[in-house]
């Protein structure tokens, strides 16, 4: 009995300290930021064991239904235990710009606090984070790496391909160029691979206000970064091996036979996917390499995925820092996020 009294007053205070939290920030937004494999979904969890959030996914690859090896998606487990929103709710045919994620993730904020709730973001496709926090008002300029790279795809597959592969990326600005419409192809191109962002989309903000929403300034971002990089790059080379035991190679090969995805397809260009796509194109031209091949391309890619998180991670002066690589990691997060200690072993 006394144990019971005991579980029932700590369920009180922990249910007080919850009032208390939404009591004094009822708008309160948390974003959870970081590289590949840095441990975000386990964050984001013991955060929502603490507290009550709906986690808004911020992951440019968890769009994509039927890609759950590669992308690492959260279990149905996980899912189950807390919402989650933004997760499977575009085909690997469909395009999902910044624009478009920008505009579901203010709806699925208020929404969210209209419950009662708060929106945990959590992600790392730091071009989201920019549409959010910045806006997406200005124009990309020129990349001469970025048209080199088209022009060498239009020598290869001719500007009809490109027109077709810009048809599927953003259809308003293929519907008004011509197939052989060179200049306007490769600038239309240009722009979504620069930006993330369609070319249609970026005529239709003009003039228009792109601020970002009110929430967003006082939005706390946490980051989750290493203090050692050789244990993050430890942590990405055992994750890729076991995706690939899990099997990656089946998940790709099942879509590569939809017949209607190709390698310039946004989802396919997602680390992981492009490695295993040329695999096996390889290997239907009789010329495979090893698997090791594969695993050490995937983890290289990773690696330089990674490698640029962090610099746009360093970018953001207002975050606050959660050595992801310390043995209380989770502590310090809940901690940071002003959870007390009793109410975090809820």
């Amino acid at each position: 009995m006394p144990a019971r009294r005991g579980e029932r007053r700590f369920a009180r205070g922990a249910s007080a300290t919850l009032a208390r939290i939404m009591t004094e920030a009822p708008d309160r937004v948390i974003a959870l930021a970081g590289p590949t494999a840095s441990g975000k979904t386990a964050a984001a969890l013991a955060l929502a064991q603490a507290l009550p959030v709906e986690i808004v996914s911020v992951d440019s690859a968890l769009v994509y239904r039927g890609m759950d090896i590669g992308t690492a998606k959260p279990s149905a487990a996980e899912r189950a235990a807390v919402p989650h929103h933004l997760i499977d709710i575009r085909d690997p045919a469909q395009a999902y710009s910044a624009a478009e994620f920008a505009a579901d993730a203010r709806r699925l904020v208020g929404e969210i606090q209209a419950r009662g709730r708060i929106p945990l973001l959590v992600g790392g496709t730091m071009l989201y984070f920019k549409a959010l926090f910045e806006g997406l008002s200005s124009m990309p300029a020129a990349d001469a790496e970025v048209r080199a790279a088209i022009d060498a795809q239009a020598r290869d597959q001719g500007w009809p391909a490109l027109h077709a592969e810009l048809a599927r990326v953003d259809p308003a600005a293929a519907a008004r160029l011509a197939p052989q419409d060179a200049q306007r192809i490769q600038r239309a191109l240009e722009v979504w691979r620069v930006s993330g962002v369609p070319l249609s989309v970026h005529h239709a903000a003009a003039g228009r206000d792109a601020a970002p929403p009110a929430w967003a300034a006082g939005c706390e971002l946490f980051s989750l970064e290493p203090r050692d990089r050789g244990w993050l790059h430890e942590r990405i080379a055992l994750r890729f091996s076991q995706m690939l035991e899990q099997g990656l190679v089946d998940e790709v090969e099942g879509l590569r036979g939809r017949g209607d995805l190709s390698p310039q397809l946004p989802s396919m260009r997602c680390v992981g996917y492009r490695q295993a796509w040329e695999w096996l194109d390889a290997q239907a031209a009789g010329h495979a390499p090893p698997l090791a091949w594969l695993r050490d391309r995937g983890i290289f890619a990773t690696r330089q995925l990674a490698k640029r998180q962090l610099t746009w991670l360093r970018g953001m002066a207002r975050r606050r820092v959660i050595e992801c690589d310390a043995p209380d990691a989770p502590a310090r997060l809940l901690a940071a996020a002003g959870v007390p200690a009793r109410t975090a072993r809820r």
